[in-house]
């Protein structure tokens, strides 16, 4: 049975770890072509050694790039559409939660700066980019593509309530996500450009875990999850899997949430939690 990305070709950002590593699997898996981008070149090495291994009929490129410089974007789109001929799903998920970000007290320009760059500027690029190229898709009924494509941007449950431990940097950056998703999904409607956002709660992944370095930072938000538990990466890459597949043909500026209903919560579920995680694809 064909998977659900089958003959399609997909570019992903921060595919040496956590989100982008386990999206980078999951895609790998479902047919497509990836293109793997990281700006730790041994991590993205490492994911194309697996992906290599583990699924020896599909293709996949490793490639080296900062996303908050835009000739790195650009070069890493070219790359893609020179390799494989086309583009037809961008996940724009390469992201910073910066140790030092704070309060509008406490947070330095240079944090914010940095926080931007990555997190605002270098969606904003490959949102671009992936839009030229996609515009040059070719409609082949014989092979199920179709012209246009799927980006998808990864946001956060920060962008959409407020929280008492601040990361303002982290949370202006997936609220500048959330609206330039949105129109940007409007304006490239009739091409067959399909833009979502998707919106992980607090995931147990390297970039959380490493910003709650101590108990009394994960207890504090412990509290606030109706589930009872962090969630994984996996969870937040089954659903780039539903916005990059035709699943979601009809699906776009959608601000996509995937946090456990978080965002949802006023008050949460008394007793221990009984739904566990599911295990990861690496």
């Amino acid at each position: 049975m064909p998977g659900r990305l089958q003959h399609k070709v997909a570019l992903i950002t921060g595919a040496g770890s956590g989100i982008g590593l386990e999206s980078a699997i999951l895609f790998a898996q479902e047919g497509a072509h990836v293109a793997l981008v990281d700006v730790n070149g041994p991590a993205v090495q490492k994911t194309h050694k697996l992906i290599a291994e583990r699924f020896p009929d599909v293709k996949s490129i490793p490639i080296q790039a900062d996303v908050s410089k835009e000739e790195s974007v650009k070069n890493m789109v070219d790359e893609t559409v020179k390799t494989f001929g086309r583009l037809d799903v961008m996940f724009n998920n390469a992201g910073i939660m910066h140790p030092e970000d704070d309060n509008a007290l406490n947070t330095e320009e240079r944090i914010w700066d940095l926080t931007m760059s990555i997190n605002v500027k270098g969606v904003w690029w490959g949102c671009k980019y992936a839009i030229l190229a996609m515009r040059q898709n070719v409609t082949d009924e014989s092979k199920g593509l179709h012209t246009g494509g799927s980006i998808i941007n990864t946001a956060s449950f920060v962008a959409l309530m407020g929280a008492a431990t601040p990361q303002l940097a982290y949370t202006a950056s997936k609220g500048a996500v959330l609206a330039m998703t949105r129109e940007l999904a409007m304006v490239h409607a009739r091409e067959g450009i399909r833009i979502n956002s998707i919106c992980p709660g607090p995931l147990k992944t390297p970039l959380l875990m490493d910003f709650l370095n101590t108990d009394e930072k994960k207890n504090r938000r412990m509290v606030h999850l109706p589930m009872g538990r962090f969630g994984e990466a996996v969870e937040v890459a089954r659903g780039a899997l539903f916005l990059a597949s035709d699943d979601s043909s009809y699906v776009t500026g959608t601000d996509f949430k995937v946090d456990g209903g978080l965002s949802s919560c006023y008050v949460t579920p008394l007793g221990e939690p009984v739904l566990s995680p599911p295990s990861s694809l690496i």
